[in-house]
């Protein structure tokens, strides 16, 4: 697959929040505005070159308001200088009508969910006909979608975007492990998933996410392999140990940054980044 060679920089993603309040879990999960910008101006100068990102209203909850997308983004762009913004469409507490909002913003790349999963309490929906709007938006708006993969099956709904036109044949796909009822972290469902994209997506970069205590093994296995990025960050863990709350995004992503240069590989820089994934 595209770029996934062992001698290549590899891509440090961070997800700075997710959609589950969960601030009064760990107190270093930021929620406003501008502890989301301090916290991922801290993971950047720790090396993440990514930032994935979700909002809050101010009682918590997720939300859709393409405005505060739109201030996090401005102040990342201000205090990160290069590195990718990518806005979540995630469904998880938001009407399906206003998961796309954000993209008017044009951040530099946004999730994309190709079909339906269990999650831990609810059915995370995303219906063809969803799927192909929330596409057809990012290539209105010139957003490049990272495909997310919590099913082998969402796979094959990747590779009807790209005979469809409304995504190029070079995404770059997330394999997502280890959320209850979904996917299992096991490493032979990682090969498999990795010999599928080979055979229908050639020319995909990748990367893996690990769920909870799965995120470092996750990323070990996805380094192993020669993935071109790695994912960390509180939105999906927010433990370094069994016994410890991680102190930040920043410690996580200097974490992520020692199991790169283990694998003998190196962080990339913004612009590396940007052109691994396709960016200007």
């Amino acid at each position: 697959m595209a770029g996934s060679r062992s001698d290549a920089p590899v891509v440090i993603a961070v997800a700075i929040t997710g959609s589950v309040p969960r601030k009064a879990d760990n107190p270093a999960v930021p929620v406003t505005v501008a502890e989301q910008i301090e916290s991922t101006h801290r993971a950047f100068e720790a090396g993440a070159t990514l930032c994935h990102i979700h909002v809050r209203n101010d009682d918590e909850t997720p939300s859709s308001d393409p405005d505060r997308f739109a201030a996090v983004q401005e102040g990342l762009r201000r205090h990160c200088p290069g590195m990718i913004v990518q806005f979540s469409t995630g469904g998880r507490g938001r009407d399906p009508a206003s998961r796309g909002l954000s993209l008017q913003h044009r951040p530099d790349m946004a999730s994309l969910s190709t079909g339906s999963v269990n999650f831990p309490t609810i059915v995370y929906e995303n219906s063809a006909s969803l799927v192909s709007d929330l596409a057809g938006q990012m290539k209105q708006h010139g957003v490049r979608p990272e495909i997310e993969i919590f099913d082998l099956s969402h796979l094959h709904g990747a590779k009807r975007l790209v005979d469809a036109g409304l995504i190029d044949a070079r995404p770059h796909v997330q394999f997502v492990m280890g959320v209850q009822n979904a996917m299992p972290a096991e490493e032979h469902l990682l090969d498999i998933l990795l010999a599928e994209t080979k055979r229908i997506l050639p020319d995909a970069t990748w990367t893996a996410a690990g769920i909870g205590r799965y995120q470092a093994v996750v990323m070990d296995w996805a380094l192993t392999r020669g993935a071109d990025a790695v994912r960390t960050g509180l939105e999906d863990n927010i433990r370094v140990t069994k016994d410890r709350l991680a102190a930040s995004n920043a410690e996580l992503v200097g974490l992520a940054a020692e199991a790169v240069s283990r694998h003998g590989r190196r962080v990339a820089t913004p612009a590396e980044a940007r052109a691994a994934l396709g960016l200007a």
